[in-house]
């Protein structure tokens, strides 16, 4: 999980998985959206990656990438129950 909130730390990461809600993207169209090098760009796709909030499958030279929505939802998950959201007294405790 560590890995899932440092992916998300980054602004442009939160951007690519913005993107892809959309639907799946080349690597190459993702990359054009954004104002840096292509091997910063390939740090970041590799962190989403890592973390399990992408995949990428290669399609002749191109790769193309997905969101892994089930990832995404479990760290929500998790930082709503360190909020204790649903908690009437915020301390978890649901009785």
């Amino acid at each position: 999980m560590n890995d899932v909130f440092k992916a998300l730390s980054h602004p442009t990461r939160r951007k690519v998985l913005a993107m892809l809600r959309e639907g799946p993207k080349a690597s190459g169209e993702i990359a054009q959206a954004f104002d840096v090098a292509w091997p910063t760009m390939t740090a970041h796709l590799n962190a989403l990656k890592d973390a399990g909030l992408v995949t990428a499958e290669r399609d002749g030279t191109t790769i193309r990438y997905w969101l892994n929505a089930s990832v995404m939802e479990e760290a929500v998950a998790a930082l709503m129950e360190l909020m204790g959201a649903g908690d009437r007294d915020g301390k978890g405790d649901k009785s």
